[in-house]
């Protein structure tokens, strides 16, 4: 008996060794088949770079090329013309949103013309500065703080807006910045006093890092920790939440804008040219002769240029750059993909409904440079009702102003690849075109 359990005991232990080499042996085959998937095809190169180590120059330089053919590979295939077709819902449990007084169950409703801004402000319950969105496990009822509705439903002519912002603010382009494209985005960085202080009025969790074809999730829980509700008062950030549910994010779907819509873009564009770095796109622009030094002339132009509808996925009328850019849309040709979301904003109300599944950070083409809390550059990998955004890049904490400044002035004064300093960051401002006239997508790319 005794040999027998010993026999037994030996063959147990062998077992488990055995199956532990062979799930190292999977893993390994699963980090160097460059043929697995269709991400991992293309970045197969890079994925064999960071799993081997080896010289640390040639090694980051592999790691920089693919990853920057990879976002740019993602980015470019979304701007093809799209089908139509439906939106797979997502995988994630629904969470309910509190709307002050009013709750709200997403579970599988999707009506994305809804107006889900208009609701009263709660009367009892959380006092506290800040809006805590929920983390996994486990998924809990999420609080928005929502105060913008006060007059924005009004006609044009009875808008109240914020005071024009004072020429103490040095929003005249000096001669280096009319030459130098990179001076002028970093100008744009330092007029953003609307730019909101990591640590202060917002806090994000990183969670773990990912190479971009991994399909793990290696977030604990949501990337926006707690965001102060004071934000949602902000003239330019209350404005542009009111433009967010506008639209229909199927590719290929025709927008129907109303005459109220119409009147939320024009008070978005009044209320941020009020700002410093609008004022300071306009008198660049102007400098270069692309505008006329009218106002009323820049802000007609600056309404076509992001509201202005144009063709994409095969039908008239189905985008603009302002929807592609800040609200996302879903293309269903083939692979349901994720394409352009590429706000902070945005992705915060729809993480905080429970519509984003944050699942990561994508490692950084430098090593040993991790982004964490403080960081306001990030490119993550997410879902968006349980379509998955494989690489996107997004500027946190910026102001809308900022954004539509920055995108505009890359746009009318640069290239498709405009490598440029904004604060801290170098990177490259990614722009496609639709024609000679309208932004097809813009969005920014990490260059360390």
């Amino acid at each position: 008996m005794e040999g027998l359990i010993k026999g037994l005991i030996n063959v147990a232990l062998g077992d488990h060794g055995d199956n532990n080499n062979n799930n190292n042996n999977n893993r390994d085959e699963e980090e160097s088949n460059p043929n697995q998937s269709r991400d991992e095809r293309s970045i197969s190169t890079w994925a064999q770079v960071v799993s081997s180590g080896g010289d640390q120059d040639s090694t980051d330089q592999a790691w920089n090329s693919n990853r920057k053919e990879e976002e740019e590979r993602e980015e470019g295939r979304n701007e093809e013309w799209q089908t139509v077709g439906g939106v797979s819902h997502s995988r994630r449990r629904p969470q309910k949103v509190v709307y002050a007084e009013h709750e709200h169950d997403d579970d599988a409703q999707h009506d994305y013309n809804q107006n889900k801004w208009n609701r009263k402000e709660e009367e009892e319950g959380n006092s506290e500065d800040w809006e805590t969105v929920g983390r996994r496990p486990p998924e809990r009822p999420q609080k928005i703080w929502m105060d913008h509705a006060h007059g924005y439903k009004r006609p044009p002519s009875e808008q109240e807006y914020s005071d024009e912002v004072g020429y103490g603010a040095n929003i005249e382009p000096s001669e280096e910045e009319l030459v130098d494209l990179s001076q002028a985005c970093n100008k744009l960085w330092e007029l953003d006093s609307n730019r909101l202080i990591p640590g202060k009025d917002y806090e994000i969790v990183c969670g773990e890092g990912k190479k971009v074809y991994q399909n793990e999730d290696m977030a604990e829980g949501s990337l926006f920790n707690r965001l102060s509700k004071d934000i949602f008062r902000r003239p330019t950030y209350s404005r542009f939440c009111s433009l967010l549910d506008n639209y229909n994010p199927v590719v290929g779907s025709k927008e129907e804008v109303t005459t109220q819509e119409r009147q939320e873009q024009a008070a978005f564009i009044e209320e941020i040219s009020r700002t410093a770095p609008i004022k300071y796109l306009h008198k660049y622009l102007t400098s270069k002769g692309i505008v006329s030094e009218n106002c009323e002339d820049f802000k007609r132009m600056m309404t076509d240029l992001w509201f202005g509808l144009y063709g994409r996925g095969g039908a008239s009328s189905t985008s603009s750059a302002f929807e592609h850019v800040f609200v996302g849309e879903i293309k269903t040709r083939g692979e349901d993909e994720v394409s352009g979301f590429h706000n902070w904003l945005q992705f915060y109300l729809e993480e905080a409904k429970g519509r984003v599944n944050y699942q990561g950070y994508i490692f950084p083409r430098r090593r040993g440079e991790m982004p964490d809390s403080e960081t306001q550059l990030l490119t993550i990998q997410f879902e968006w009702n349980g379509v998955l955004k494989s690489v996107s890049s997004t500027l946190v904490g910026v102001s809308p102003e900022f954004e539509i400044a920055l995108y505009t002035l890359c746009f009318f004064m640069g290239g498709e690849d405009n490598h440029v300093q904004i604060g801290p960051y170098p990177v490259n401002i990614k722009i496609y075109r639709l024609g000679n006239d309208k932004i097809g997508s813009a969005f920014p790319i990490a260059e360390c």
